[in-house]
């Protein structure tokens, strides 16, 4: 999902969104950890899905405290 996307998203959506990508974080590490992982850059874009969808949800509360 590209950072524009996640803009137009609901704050709603958002959380429920990194609460699948913080489920898929988690099976990547165990796969990782099991050498079962083909495609480790998964771990390291999955939290930088994470870490963006939280900086979008903290610009709209800053946008909406300021509003």
């Amino acid at each position: 999902m590209k950072l524009s996307e996640m803009r137009e998203k609901s704050t709603d959506e958002l959380q429920s969104a990194i609460v699948e990508w913080k489920k898929q974080l988690f099976d990547c590490k165990m796969k990782l950890s099991t050498h079962k992982l083909e495609n480790t850059a998964l771990v390291s874009k999955t939290k930088r899905l994470i870490a963006q969808a939280k900086t979008v949800i903290k610009e709209k509360a800053d946008c909406e405290q300021r509003a």
